[in-house]
């Protein structure tokens, strides 16, 4: 099939939660179909992936996005009555190009990724809408947060932004979310539209997230290394660590004195380098995660603000570690306790399951192999992935 693909950030490299699972779906579709890439780079680091994405492409366009300027002309949105995030992804060059494109190659189906790129899908064409998560409900989520203007701004957002995904599911062939739980959010908010949807799990690369015995730790002899790994300019992992740093580690660190928290991943806010210290080690961005991962004491993903599959937690299991996750995260994985993945929802419970696997180390080895286990038995991406060549080939 000839296929277009709209993404919101180019789908490689596959080093944050987004760009994993839309390199996947990229991957995926290319060793099957003719596919057509329409994306953005708002990261300048990423022009030198280009060659990789162009050989999986038969076709691609790349506008630039420059995050302060698209900031700014988001704001026109207050203007014209839409949710900000529509301005904020809209290019007049990626337009011309998706029109001309379906004028001359004449698409049998559209791949949207991120229900903002919709705005972008040609008319008359078989449309898939890959949401991930209800995106607008995270802005609800950011609003008690944040005190007023922002508070005010991000209720605004969540309305304005639901109104879309109503309209854009409700036209489309199909509309995939990360969960089961998350297609049900969607349908509590959306009551009375027409809806036809699915949900589409997440992979892991167990191949690629595996421990290898030659892989040297990146940690000081002697110190017993907790571990956070994700995209550090996004705000619930700023959440995340800032109150696990403040919360939950002086407690930990109390009962096990060789403890250190290594906060590590791109970008980090300023809200997280000011949390750097002897104790805690913010490492910005390596050139390789594993490491970090396969020689943790264990791994923590405390999100307080997040939903769905995380691939921070996948990763971390497929490296044969026990995490300690959010218990909304270790329900999107369905995982049972002896998985490997501790489900954890104050900071009281946190203290006490990780204390528990720090205080027996042989029992957290046993716990990661059996979560290594897990998930290369339920996680694989092609088996996710084949729900969407169904719905390919016919209507939810």
């Amino acid at each position: 099939m000839k296929i277009l693909y709209l993404v919101h950030r180019l789908p490689y490299p596959p080093n944050k939660g987004d760009k994993v699972r839309s390199y996947h779906l990229l991957r995926h579709l290319a060793a099957r179909h003719e596919v057509h890439l329409g994306t953005f780079i708002d990261d300048p680091d990423d022009e030198q992936h280009l060659p990789r994405v162009r050989e999986l492409c038969a076709g691609l366009h790349v506008a630039r996005l420059h995050p302060r300027i698209a900031k700014l002309v988001s704001l026109r949105g207050l203007l014209s009555g839409e949710a900000l995030s529509l301005p904020y992804y809209r290019d007049a060059g990626l337009r011309a190009w998706v029109d001309e494109s379906a004028a001359r190659i004449g698409f049998d189906a559209v791949i949207v990724f991120s229900g903002v790129m919709a705005q972008y899908a040609p008319p008359g064409v078989r449309r898939l809408i890959d949401f991930v998560d209800v995106d607008s409900a995270k802005w609800r989520d950011y609003a008690p947060e944040h005190a007023w203007p922002m508070s005010w701004l991000y209720r605004r957002e969540f309305a304005k932004l639901l109104s879309f995904e109503q309209r854009v599911a409700s036209e489309a062939d199909c509309s995939f979310f990360v969960t089961d739980h998350e297609v049900a959010l969607f349908r509590d908010l959306s009551p009375g539209v027409a809806l036809r949807l699915a949900s589409l799990g997440n992979g892991v690369d167990a191949d690629f997230f595996a421990p290898d015995p030659a892989r040297l730790s990146p940690f000081n002899a002697g110190e017993l290394p907790l571990v956070f790994t994700g995209a550090m300019d996004y705000w619930p992992n700023v959440d995340a660590v800032s109150w696990f740093a403040t919360e939950i580690f002086p407690q930990l660190r109390a009962r096990f004195p060789a403890l250190r928290f290594h906060i590590v991943g791109r970008s980090p806010a300023p809200a997280v380098q000011a949390l750097a210290s002897d104790l805690i080690r913010v490492t910005g961005t390596v050139p390789d995660v594993r490491p970090y991962l396969q020689h943790a004491a264990a791994v923590v993903a405390p999100l307080r603000l997040a939903r769905g599959i995380q691939n921070k937690v996948l990763e971390a299991m497929a490296m044969a570690r026990p995490v300690v996750a959010a218990a909304s995260c270790v329900r999107a994985i369905a995982a049972e306790r002896q998985s490997g993945l501790e489900p954890a929802d104050d900071a009281a419970g946190y203290v006490e399951r990780i204390a528990a696997l720090l205080a027996d180390p042989a029992g957290a080895d046993a716990a990661g192999r059996g979560a290594r286990e897990f998930v290369c038995d339920a996680f694989s991406w092609d088996a996710h992935l084949a729900g969407l060549d169904r719905q390919l080939e016919t209507t939810c």
